[in-house]
């Protein structure tokens, strides 16, 4: 592998390629196993990933039924601008009939990525032989053929196991999925199979032959999820395409988890990689990184670990007389970047006597305290009993007592909130004997 910033090609189109961020939290995320989200909370991590000028958060799986009022709802904050940059995007399988079902149960939707395994392991291990390659690339472009006639505007590929997958394959995938409409390659390492050094030439390789975008999912099973997302994204670049990097915020996901968004962009920013070449999305909000990681932390109920680059509490922790003399003398002695760009550094004011929360059994009195410190009034005693009836259901949701985010948003969008917080089960058919 050799590379030097000078590599960074416009690919002769006289536009700079760039680095943007996927967030998958709320659909890989959420399928941590022994965690999950709440659909409010999915909702408000949507709405601080657009106030971190995140480009687009695969928000859940549009086919699966408890989703649908969660992920119409929104849409329809996009709709009301209250979600104004972040694009909200769903995960199907590339079947044609799930792509179908998706147009169908939430019809606004205007962003997917199909994906369907392309390794020899995969496509032994999962079909049994079933299936050849050649039917691999059959039903992926029958699935994006399907999704461009149903008008989803911007269709992403998934090639799960990407990484244990040849390149042959890989550049016969790629291809037929650029001829058929697609706007993106997922490049999937699901086991965190591969290291920095291999990814980069694999993925310069294939932005060089296929000509499309490739995105970037990578598995932290070996603790090198950033740095392959980094290099990998250097390939791209160098191969003259955009690059396009999956993260989880504090990096949450299956077995150990995915890159973490917040460490990917400090990497993307701050290290050698680019030199502090402008490559990165300028829409990103770095402000946002604490508070959203700080939420993201109580919502799954995993504590940030004390030594998280960026936002763990020991980030800017200086004990020993050498580092702290130096830090005090300046910052850049022992600080790589300043706290402040991660929206750090104000007090957080810890309520230590009485305290009022508002939860499922909560009655008028406790609550309207806990808004009148939020500077929320009501227009009558319906309004107010109203929104109290929708925070204790909410309350009954996330089994937590709602941060001041959540009661906002309730107060602000109830329509909506009574939307998310609504679930349809299907109904039971019993089979009669006859």
């Amino acid at each position: 592998m050799s590379f030097h910033k000078d590599d960074i090609s416009d690919n002769g189109s006289g536009n700079r390629k760039r680095i943007y961020i996927v967030d998958v939290t709320n659909r890989d995320g959420v399928q941590t196993s022994r965690l999950g989200l709440a659909k409010l909370e999915k909702t408000i991590i949507n709405m601080l990933l657009d106030e971190m000028g995140i480009w687009q958060s695969e928000f859940g799986f549009p086919t699966t039924r408890h989703e649908r009022n969660y992920l119409q709802a929104n849409l329809e904050l996009v709709e009301q601008g209250a979600i104004h940059h972040t694009r909200l995007s769903g995960w199907v399988r590339a079947v044609a009939s799930d792509v179908k079902l998706a147009r169908e149960r939430v019809p606004k939707l205007k962003f997917i990525n199909i994906s369907i395994s392309t390794s020899d392991q995969m496509i032994q291990g999962k079909w049994n032989g079933r299936y050849s390659f050649k039917d691999v690339v059959a039903l992926m472009v029958e699935a994006l053929q399907q999704a461009k006639e149903l008008g989803f505007e911007s269709i992403g590929v998934n090639a799960e196991d990407a990484s244990r997958t040849s390149d042959e394959h890989l550049i016969d995938f790629a291809l037929a999925a650029r001829e058929n409409g697609a706007s993106r390659l997922r490049y999937c390492d699901t086991l965190g199979y591969n290291d920095p050094f291999t990814v980069y030439d694999r993925i310069r390789n294939l932005a060089e032959q296929t000509g499309i975008d490739i995105e970037l999912h990578f598995h932290n099973d070996l603790g090198m999820s950033i740095g392959c997302s980094v290099a990998g994204a250097r390939g791209a670049l160098d191969g003259g395409v955009n690059a396009y990097i999956n993260t989880t915020i504090n990096g949450m996901g299956e077995r150990a988890g995915n890159a973490d968004l917040v460490s990917t962009i400090l990497a993307i920013k701050k290290s050698t990689m680019f030199d502090g070449e402008e490559v990165m999305d300028d829409s990103i909000n770095l402000m946002a990184a604490w508070k959203t990681a700080k939420y993201a932390s109580y919502a799954f109920g995993v504590p940030i670990p004390v030594n998280q680059p960026g936002v763990g509490d020991n980030a800017f922790a200086h004990e020993s007389g050498i580092h702290a003399d130096g830090a005090l003398k300046s910052r850049r002695n022992y600080e790589l970047y300043d706290y402040e760009e991660l929206g750090r550094g104000e007090p957080e004011t810890i309520e230590t006597g009485r305290n009022i929360t508002i939860g499922e059994y909560s009655g008028i009195k406790g609550f309207r305290n806990v808004y009148e410190k939020l500077e929320v009034e009501f227009q009558s005693e319906e309004e107010a009993r109203d929104i109290l009836e929708l925070v204790r259901y909410a309350n009954v949701t996330t089994q937590k007592p709602l941060v001041e985010d959540e009661l906002l948003f309730i107060a602000r969008y109830p329509d909506l909130a009574r939307k998310i917080l609504t679930l349809n089960p299907s109904p039971v058919k019993v089979k009669k004997e006859a």
